[in-house]
């Protein structure tokens, strides 16, 4: 799918059915904080309480090594002493930038539900006999199961029945944790035989939990079955998932690092069929698959296929025409099937994978590995020309080149090695282009000094390297260099006006950052954000209008609505929890992507004080916008002050930015989650003698439920909870009415002993090093780069915020997300940059043995990168006429990766001028001639190659920038650079540089002593 990147997240995962999120922050969360903030390489650490749920996220920097992180982490956690009762084991996971989930399959009933399946029950079904299933598929390092919840053994208690018997609900949770234990008793020699011995009190059946017998009153047993109900039934449902309208289960499929989303599909997809046939259908159930990006990247990579053999044919019509012979055209593109296995080779040594990008970058090769050959081939033609025989014209021309061949591929592979050294995403998902390339060019230059003398001498004839073609072009081309260089002064003023012209009009005309392409796959993930007092139902209620609205866009004759412009939709999958409904989708025609965002958007805020958030799903990053998103942390001790500013961001980004997607973590941004407090009267609960805990007990039992111990069904432990009558849907004045036995046999209603308090507060918290915090995702509209987005936060709407008084004094507001990643990977980029520069000088002084040729050939660099700037600035600009047309075109947008291009070019910009200058060098030297004479002879002597080569590789790139498809987001932009950067590089060489030499070059001290 996408290189490999370095997994530098450890999320932390603890259950505690029916706590609240303010418990858990308390109990969980600040006990985990305190052991875990001082992991050694910590970054950042993000708490989240919810209910029923702790998470944290430990970030650490690029680099690290995520076992030794893995085992710190554990042995941290650890050390935290104890946990309230009924709080899971805490679960850790690792993941990396580019761990989403990238297939989903729906676990749903037959058509008719034949067998009336219940799919709140399946969920433990699902976990032991599918997803251990598609698990063993390797490559797959987990399968999530959503939209069901896991079974329960409920223990409703009839309350008046317990009043009249002074039974107490910790004695009935006393009690069956008593009995509900098997103890080992040794073993026993007897006779010849040696036995173990098992005391059996685990409940095995429903029916022995029934009959328990809880107390004896007066010589009367009292059961369990006597006081409560005993059913095998399921926990509260929290959420609930649909495909294509109909309830199901969502499998949701991530993959190990290093696997082959292709392989993982052709695996996965007999052990599907095998399921379906052999557990499922008998069950009455099916598994389909729902979405997956697998097809999406098996197109991209074909798409890059292509490009690549179209970029070699091109190539070698290019050599045909410049060389007139079919036998020296063979000759030339030899090398191409030798190099691209090379760059395989290469690839492979260096434990790279096949993906979008590693293929992008062995087609990116195409054009450049020519290039040697070609160098060698005309040298080897004009000795042939001047007399030699074929075998001394091989030899002589060889000779002749050896050095400037060299020179070229040390430059083109060594400017690379930075690359390897980025170890933001950027640098990681890149580098295996720097890899391909570097394989292939190595490749190429070996081919050209080896393999090309041999192959001229044994499959060309001797008039075939002697044909000469026409060179009027040739004539125009000298005509122009004699015109720059027509005396030393005019020369100086051509080459610094040309520099300043180019370097001043790329700095005026520089276009804004962004951070990392989308990888953006034909599909949107929305979300609909309630308020915090919506319950499940209310919200399901929306869900099933959802549903309806939604079907009819599904069916074969579906059509646009005009209303909002919602087109027809191939899939969709929906889920649906308190206070959130997610949402999945994708148009039947791909174009329309943009236009379903914003039609789902639209219909979702429909509904009264409902927020909305869409974003185009990405193989390169999380699917929430994470790319291109403006994260604003807000923090503080205030909660009121704390969601009052987060409140203003949102309602400020509206006003700044033109209809721009807004998301906020938590979701809400109101205090406004009913909350019931419950007071003890302490004193009272002396007098009777009831203590703090079981008093806590008894309200979480009649309230929502109490964990009383576990129970094993089939090898699993399905847990056992104490309810009352109502089970978990009781009612707040059924609560406050509800008889509570004390220890003397006194009943009581609940609001005897405690004061219930209705108070609001927030029903999520989210902590961010150690300090609550909210962060509001903003992410631009297309036409607002993100360095741009962040620029207008800073200097628009976080001013106006303070000067409406919206963030209030000890309100922290920090700016992090894609654009903390967009500077500290310009900051990188630049550094390497440099560092390649240095190494690219430093070859060239080694190769030429003197300081002053080097400084020649890197000046033609930065005009060759500011020609790549413009080339994609005159790209975006041409593709923005044909949209005003109506017809179809792409912006390229100047991000992280496109920024690549430009230490490709550093590379490869100077392979053109190494040519002219070491020619020079040599006619000076040895023909003994003038400098302005020899600058032209250079000129006259290498221009065919030049052109031959940057002909090549220009065509061997130009479909990889051109011809549109899935995928070519993600390397369309280092093409763009690239392309445009040699073709400019091209022009200098023949006018810049030669007037840069006579302008500056004096004989006397250049090549004394040489």
């Amino acid at each position: 799918m996408i290189p490999d990147l370095d997994v530098r997240t450890i999320t932390v995962q603890t259950g505690w059915a029916g706590a609240t999120p303010q418990d858990i922050e308390k109990e969980i969360l600040i006990e985990q904080e305190r052991y875990l903030r001082n992991l050694p390489n910590l970054q950042r650490m993000v708490s989240y309480a919810e209910m029923g749920q702790a998470n944290i996220e430990l970030e650490f920097p690029f680099g690290v090594d995520v076992n030794d992180a893995l085992i710190r982490v554990n042995n941290a956690l650890s050390q935290v002493v104890s946990y309230p009762d009924n709080v899971d084991q805490p679960r850790l996971f690792s993941s990396s930038f580019s761990s989403n989930a990238f297939m989903y399959f729906a676990l749903k009933p037959l058509p008719g539900n034949p067998l009336q399946l219940d799919m709140d029950m399946l969920r433990d079904f699902a976990e032991d006999y599918v997803r251990p299933r598609m698990e063993s598929v390797a490559g797959v390092s987990e399968v999530g199961v959503g939209g069901a919840t896991f079974r329960q053994i409920q223990i409703k208690v009839d309350a008046a029945k317990l009043a009249q018997r002074g039974i107490t609900l910790s004695e009935i949770r006393d009690v069956i944790r008593e009995r509900n234990r098997d103890a080992s008793a040794g073993d026993i020699e007897s006779g010849k035989n040696r036995y173990l011995i098992r005391v059996i009190g685990r409940f095995e059946q429903l029916d022995e939990i029934r009959n328990l017998e809880i107390k004896r009153l007066d010589d009367v047993t009292v059961y369990l079955r006597d006081v409560a109900s005993v059913e095998l039934d399921h926990f509260e449902k929290r959420s609930m998932s649909y495909f294509d309208g109909q309830r199901n289960l969502m499998l949701s499929v991530r993959r190990e690092s290093g696997s082959n989303v292709i392989d993982i599909k052709t695996q996965m997809l007999p052990i599907i069929d095998d399921l379906n046939q052999n557990l499922l259908r008998q069950n009455g159930l099916e598994i389909v698959v729902s979405g997956d990006d697998v097809q999406y990247v098996q197109d991209s990579l074909k798409n890059v296929g292509i490009n690549l053999a179209l970029g070699a044919l091109l190539a070698t019509a290019v050599m045909f025409f410049f060389l007139r012979s079919g036998r020296a055209t063979l000759v030339g593109v030899l090398g191409i099937p030798l190099c691209t296995l090379a760059a395989f080779v290469a690839l492979n040594l260096t434990g790279r994978t096949i993906n979008v990008i590693s293929m992008a970058g062995v087609a990116f090769a195409i054009g450049m590995t020519v290039d040697n050959t070609i160098v060698v081939l005309d040298s080897i033609i004009q000795a042939c020309r001047k007399g030699a025989s074929r075998l001394e014209g091989t030899i002589e021309g060889v000779k002749r080149v050896w050095p400037a061949v060299l020179a070229s591929t040390a430059t083109t592979v060594m400017v690379f090695a930075p690359i390897l050294f980025v170890q933001e995403e950027a640098g990681q998902l890149y580098s295996d282009i720097a890899i391909a390339i570097s394989g292939a060019i190595i490749a190429s230059m070996l081919v050209a000094v080896l393999v090309v003398p041999v192959a001229i001498l044994h499959l060309t004839r001797n008039n075939e390297l002697t044909v000469k073609s026409s060179n009027q072009w040739q004539q125009k081309g000298i005509r122009l260099v004699e015109w720059f260089v027509k005396s030393k002064s005019f020369a100086r003023i051509s080459a610094a006006a040309m520099a300043a012209g180019l370097l001043i009009l790329a700095v005026v005309m520089m276009p804004a950052a962004e951070y990392l392409p989308e990888g953006e796959e034909p599909k949107a993930f929305s979300m609909m954000i309630a308020p915090p007092d919506y319950n499940l139902s209310q919200m399901q209620e929306i869900g099933d209008e959802l549903r309806v609205y939604f079907n009819e866009f599904v069916k074969e004759d579906a059509t646009t609505d005009s209303s909002n412009g919602m087109p027809p939709l191939n899939y969709y999958m929906m889920s649906v929890s308190v206070g959130r409904i997610w949402f999945l989708s994708a148009p039947k025609e791909p174009e329309l992507i943009g236009d379903m965002m914003d039609a789902i958007t639209e219909k979702f805020r429909s509904y009264d004080d409902m927020r909305a958030f869409s974003s185009r799903g990405s193989i390169i990053s999380s699917n929430d916008g994470g790319s291109r998103a403006v994260a604003i942390d807000i923090s503080g001790s205030n909660m009121v002050d704390l969601y009052r500013a987060a409140e203003g961001v949102y309602q400020q980004a509206e006003q700044t930015f033109d209809n721009p997607q807004i998301n906020s973590n938590p979701g809400s941004l109101t205090l406004n989650q009913p909350l019931i407090e419950i007071n003890p009267r302490w004193q009272r609960l002396d007098e009777l003698g009831i203590g703090n805990r079981d008093f806590g007990y008894t309200v979480a039992a009649l309230s929502d439920g109490a964990f009383v111990d576990e129970f094993i069904l089939k090898d699993d432990k399905v847990d056992i909870f104490l309810f009352s009558g109502a089970g978990s849907e009781q009612s707040i004045e059924q609560l406050e009415n509800a008889p509570i036995v004390t220890p003397n046999g006194d009943v009581l209603p609940l609001k005897a002993l405690a004061d219930l308090v209705e108070t609001k507060n927030s029903n999520s918290l989210r902590r961010v090093d150690g300090e609550r915090t909210v962060t509001v995702y903003i992410i631009p509209p297309r036409d607002v780069a993100l360095e741009t987005a962040v620029e207008m936060v800073r200097t628009d709407l976080l001013p106006a915020l303070w000067q409406k008084g919206d963030i209030a004094q000890g309100i922290r507001v920090d700016v992090s997300g894609a654009a903390d990643q967009l500077q500290a990977t310009k900051a990188s980029l630049t550094s390497k940059f440099l560092v390649a520069v240095a190494i690219c000088y430093l070859l060239l002084v080694a190769i030429f043995k003197h300081w002053q040729f080097p400084v020649y050939i890197l000046a033609t660099v930065p005009l060759g990168m500011a020609g790549g700037l413009l080339g994609l600035i005159l790209v975006n600009g041409l593709n923005s006429a044909l949209s005003t047309i109506g017809l179809s075109a792409f912006h390229q947008p100047f991000d992280m990766i496109t920024m690549l291009g430009f230490l490709i070019l550093l590379g490869t910009v100077v392979n053109n001028p190494i040519l002219i200058v070491e020619q020079t060098r040599q006619n000076v030297i040895d023909a003994g001639m003038q400098i302005k004479e020899a600058v032209i002879a250079a000129v006259t002597q290498r221009m065919k190659p030049i052109l031959m080569s940057t002909s090549t590789t220009i065509l061997g790139l130009a479909p990889l920038v051109l011809v549109p498809g899935e995928g070519t987001e993600l390397y369309r932009g280092v093409g763009v650079i690239v392309l445009s950067g040699i073709l400019a590089s091209m022009f200098l060489t023949l006018t810049f540089l030669p007037a840069l030499l006579v302008g500056t070059l004096k004989e006397s001290k250049l090549f004394q002593n040489i």
